[in-house]
């Protein structure tokens, strides 16, 4: 197994945030991981990562503790892409994506052509070869997410983890953006909101409600009438699409 989680429990003050959450997560998988908003999506993965200690619990990634690993040891296998992160500094898009070498390099290091490598590859992973040198205030929301992608690609990862990537993307960007991160051919856990997105683009889905995981398997297990009604509370009805052979939603109003 790439990421195991065994019996993780994290709180905030005296609210249970993630409640004996224990999931694995296989190599080369793209696991969805679902719920509405307060179900401990965001937190979950902080934990997987490392930027939460977990209270009780523990991360294993390929059968070592977490615990046990540097921060840089970390960063070096697996890269986090969260929600929306701004600056005001004056950065080219190629300056963000070189900070994604930041685990591969000491202090003292000079720049190499190893990073230079590392960082054209991941500009041209998510095309955006052609943005390297521009600003980056002006991107639009698309664009700087593949920027952040294109970061978390320049740390060489094994497992890439992503905090609801397509929010406030129009649809066009929201289905390219999906279609790139199942290019990507890395062990992948995604937070959506998009129950259709999750169907379409994920090997697996896990579904969070109140901190715990409620049901995991294949979409076209794991959606279901009954549980969209009971976790999401939206009446709905599942069938097979002619154009990708799984699960889709149509919700009624």
């Amino acid at each position: 197994m790439s990421i195991v989680a065994e019996d993780l429990v994290w709180s905030a003050g005296k609210s249970v945030i993630v409640d004996h959450v224990s999931m694995r997560v296989s190599p080369g998988r793209i696991v969805g991981l679902l719920g509405p908003n307060g179900s401990g999506k965001s937190s979950l993965l902080r934990l997987l990562c490392g930027l939460r200690r977990p209270d009780s619990g523990r991360v294993l990634l390929d059968g070592v503790d977490m615990a046990g690993m540097s921060r840089r040891a970390i960063a070096r296998r697996l890269a986090l892409v969260e929600q929306q992160a701004a600056t005001e500094a004056r950065l080219s898009v190629a300056d963000v994506v070189r900070l994604g070498r930041t685990p591969h390099r000491s202090p003292m290091s000079g720049w190499t052509h190893e990073d230079d490598r590392c960082v054209r590859d991941a500009i041209d992973k998510v095309g955006m070869a052609h943005k390297a040198k521009q600003d980056w205030q002006s991107l639009s929301g698309g664009e700087r997410q593949r920027a952040h992608i294109a970061r978390a690609l320049a740390q060489a990862p094994k497992e890439i983890l992503l905090d609801e990537p397509t929010n406030h993307l129009d649809i066009q960007h929201q289905i390219e953006l999906m279609r790139l991160i199942r290019s990507l051919s890395l062990t992948t856990v995604i937070a959506l909101h998009d129950l259709n997105h999750a169907a379409m683009f994920c090997d697996e889905l896990m579904v969070m409600q109140k901190g715990r995981i409620v049901a995991t398997g294949a979409p076209e297990n794991v959606l279901t009438e009954d549980l969209l009604r009971d976790v999401f509370k939206v009446e709905a009805r599942l069938e097979t699409s002619p154009y990708h052979g799984r699960p889709h939603i149509h919700f009624l109003v």
